[in-house]
């Protein structure tokens, strides 16, 4: 496939008109539990609402830009290098999906690991409320280096276009389990990312922190033992809640605080450990630096 070929596909693959549909059914699901919630005055924080749906707005302006381009640009190197190619077919594409699917799971746990990455990542988990709004509640800047999680898949042979679908369909799969209006579901929580399993991984209490990262299944959550079941009611939010509606807030605060304490490290092995390392790291002189 010539390279001219392969962007086309993002306008005329007939797997697009799928993507488009369900992003239409996203945005009318969200809407008709925003009705059901004002009919039965469920309570919600509706600034938080607000700010969710300003987010969806900003992320389809960037679409409008270069800049969603930038992942399929990227992966292009890795493709002309690679020298064999998977054609694409029914079953190439529910294999894609397959990958896809393990390669979200060990993207998504290294976001949850890595302050750098938490910091965009960071801003879906900011929400105290847990809604089908919050599924829009995403970083304007993911978009920079998740492309580079899809890498062996491209070694492996797919296309950055197969790719790059493939991982957005699983995106858009985990929308409808941002709701508390699904409760338990049996045989199916234990299998697939449904609405109880996902509340667990939005909770902030103890036993809940860094479970169930699958994006579809939860085969991978059970076989690196990171699978939680839903027992305790939720807390949903960070441990370290941002407490603002502001939408440029929301998406930046947690760079603010890297930056912040960046500027307070005294030597450079400090402050790649701060950038790069944990989330919980911090030298020890930060404590006597605050008295």
């Amino acid at each position: 496939m010539t390279i001219d070929y392969l962007g086309s596909l993002f306008e005329t693959h007939p797997i697009m008109w799928t993507v488009a549909m369900l992003f239409l059914l996203n945005v009318g699901l969200s809407g008709f539990e925003i009705v059901i919630d004002l009919l039965t005055k469920k309570q919600r924080r509706w600034k938080d609402t607000l700010a969710n749906c300003l987010i969806l707005v900003s992320h389809q302006l960037v679409e409008k830009t270069a800049y969603a381009s930038l992942g399929f640009v990227a992966l292009l190197p890795f493709y002309l290098i690679t020298p064999w190619h998977i054609p694409m077919t029914m079953w190439t594409w529910l294999i894609a999906l397959l990958v896809a699917d393990f390669t979200y799971y060990w993207m998504h746990r290294l976001e949850h690991q890595h302050r750098i990455l938490w910091a965009s990542h960071s801003v879906h988990h900011s929400s105290k409320d847990y809604n089908l709004t919050v599924g829009f509640r995403l970083s304007l800047i993911e978009g920079l280096f998740e492309w580079i999680f899809l890498v062996p898949m491209i070694l492996l042979g797919f296309n950055p276009f197969q790719a790059i679908v493939a991982l957005v369909l699983i995106a858009q799969y985990q929308h409808w389990i941002h709701t508390e209006h699904i409760g338990k579901l049996g045989w199916l929580d234990e299998v697939f990312n449904t609405p109880s399993v996902h509340r667990v991984h939005h909770g902030s209490n103890n036993q809940y922190l860094d479970k169930n990262y699958g994006g579809i299944l939860m085969l991978w959550d059970k076989m690196f033992g990171t699978y939680q079941r839903e027992e305790a009611t939720v807390i949903y939010g960070l441990t370290r809640n941002i407490n603002t509606n502001n939408v440029l807030k929301i998406l930046f605060v947690e760079f603010t605080r890297i930056g912040s304490d960046f500027n307070k490290c005294r030597n450079s092995r400090d402050r790649l450990k701060i950038v790069f390392g944990g989330l919980s790291w911090r030298p020890l002189y930060f404590d006597t630096t605050k008295k």
